[in-house]
């Protein structure tokens, strides 16, 4: 317990969140800006949601996913971007305490989940290109369900363990959360009571809910490009590999960024640096990944085509 002494102990019930600085010109640029990516990103992943819903051609076990994934990150954005817009807006920066373990939690879920996720399509694309005659069999609508809900009920479980410590935490001293959301590291530094279990178990569990999910994601990529490579023909491997491409570019994109943010030290680097490397993996990560799979996806580009084709014709 020595990190309460000599610390103020009237105890905090809300935050206030730092963002970006308080200079008036740069927030009205920073509003514009965050309210342009948050419209293009809920537009793009709910395109790919009503495409995946609407048309029959996409009815298969990797659109399926997709859609899951797609909203997934509308979510993932909802959860993050309208109070931070608010607050620029407005200028009130105060989150209640529980408004801000709703936020933490919530970006927690979707963070694990969405790891799962990107494993699950990797798997899927695994089955497609390495065992293509099994793979109706092996995956179907009911395999499909039960890896979105297994994908839903760890990241759940695995917050829900995390939160539970930081419920017994208390706050005191400093309000202040100097980053643009509730995140989990800016704000146990906040706490008056000891964080070192809380800190051992949030990183096991978040160990455990981004490591595996990326070395099974690796393990399936080596697997498809060892049988890529036996395919005889250029026109046979590249029509083999295109059933992946755009998953691998997801994929490759959220990794690296992943690892740039949180894995890589980012030695001597300000406050201000760290929150602008942070929004490369919580609010253009979304933004990214209906961008690619519109663009270099034939089957999401045929069918937006002619959905394009059916609203002109009205």
């Amino acid at each position: 317990m020595e990190k309460v002494k000599g610390r103020n102990q009237t105890l905090i019930t809300e935050f206030i969140i730092v963002g970006f600085g308080e200079e008036p010109e740069l927030q009205t640029l920073l509003f514009l800006v965050f309210l342009m990516i948050y419209i293009v990103t809920l537009a793009g992943n709910l395109l790919i949601i009503a495409l995946v819903t609407a048309d029959r051609q996409l009815h298969t076990p990797m659109y399926f996913l997709l859609g899951n994934l797609a909203c997934l990150e509308t979510c993932f954005s909802t959860a993050i971007l309208p109070r931070f817009l608010s607050s620029l807006l407005t200028g009130d920066r105060a989150v209640s305490l529980n408004g801000c373990m709703v936020q933490l939690y919530l970006f927690g879920v979707l963070s694990a989940t969405e790891n799962m996720i990107l494993a699950a399509m990797s798997y899927d694309r695994y089955l497609a290109i390495c065992h293509p005659l099994h793979y109706a069999a092996l995956m179907n609508g009911k395999v499909c369900g039960q890896l979105v809900a297994a994908s839903w009920i760890i990241g759940f479980l695995f917050c829900a363990i995390v939160n539970a410590f930081i419920w017994q935490l208390t706050f005191c001293d400093s309000k202040e959360i100097d980053h643009y959301f509730c995140e989990f590291v800016p704000m146990i530094k906040l706490a008056c009571t000891d964080t070192q279990t809380l800190q051992l178990v949030a990183f096991v569990l978040a160990a455990i809910v981004t490591l595996v999910p990326c070395l099974l994601t690796l393990a399936s990529y080596v697997c498809i490009i060892i049988t890529v490579l036996k395919i005889p023909s250029t026109a046979g491997r590249k029509k083999a590999f295109s059933k992946c491409s755009s998953h691998l570019t997801v994929v490759t994109v959220y990794y690296v960024i992943v690892f740039a943010v949180y894995v890589v030290p980012i030695i001597n680097a300000s406050k201000k640096s760290e929150k602008i490397f942070s929004v490369f993996c919580t609010v253009l990560n979304p933004l990214i990944n209906p961008i690619i799979y519109c663009l270099r996806n034939k089957e999401v580009k045929e069918c937006l085509r002619k959905a394009v084709r059916k609203l002109s014709a009205f």
